[in-house]
């Protein structure tokens, strides 16, 4: 059966959009930026009898990884994130003492994911792409199929893109990888953002400020 998504639901104080995308013939499930809140978590997974293979982030900033070493330990799943915010997620602790927020330590990352990457589950897979400028490791997942998807992280946002004044972000950088990665996919292709509400790629062509714009004022 294809890959489709289960849930997405915000979690923490920052309301980050965490999901849930699953093989219904295998069980077997995918969590996208699994950032607080794990018996929440789990309890999705519990009631759609879904069995983690795999904890999926978009990049390492703690509001979407502070759930991982956690769930990592309750599910047995392993923890996969790009290499470029490898630094970042081994400074969770600081990231969160910055922000006034406790943040427990980091797991261990089993699998540096990379451009191109396919993560497989049950016959589908994840489509890895690199979109650096929120963080250097930041990447987007995209699900073909019959209902596809884009999990967009805090790269593109609804009429908006992710903040760049954080450790390693670049406004020219998340602009050249919104407008040379995300803007050429097909425009009724809907977006799932790390915070907020949905959009589609067509949508954000059209209505986003930050897109096709001189140097705006980030908000």
């Amino acid at each position: 059966m294809a890959l489709e998504l289960v849930e997405t639901f915000p979690v923490g104080l920052l309301g980050c959009n965490c999901a849930i995308v699953a093989d219904a013939g295998s069980g077997e499930a995918l969590v996208i930026d699994p950032g607080d809140e794990a018996d929440r978590i789990l309890e999705v997974l519990s009631r759609n009898h879904l069995r983690a293979i795999g904890l999926l982030h978009t990049h390492a900033h703690f509001d979407h990884v502070g759930a991982s070493a956690l769930l990592g330990r309750e599910t047995g799943a392993p923890i996969l994130l790009h290499e470029a915010d490898i630094p970042l997620y081994a400074a969770l602790r600081e990231q969160g003492r910055r922000f006034g927020i406790p943040v427990p330590e980091p797991g261990t990352v089993d699998r540096r994911i990379a451009d191109g990457d396919r993560i497989a589950c049950g016959t589908s897979a994840l489509e890895v792409m690199h979109t650096p400028g929120h963080s250097p490791g930041s990447v987007c997942f995209r699900l073909d199929g019959e209902r596809p998807l884009l999990f967009s992280g805090d790269t593109l946002f609804r009429r908006g893109i992710g903040r760049t004044d954080l450790f390693g972000g670049s406004y020219d950088q998340i602009l050249s990888s919104i407008t040379e990665r995300l803007l050429p996919l097909p425009g009724d292709l809907a977006v799932i953002p790390g915070h907020g509400d949905g959009t589609t790629i067509g949508e954000e062509a059209r209505l986003n400020p930050f897109i096709g714009s001189p140097r705006a004022r980030l908000t």
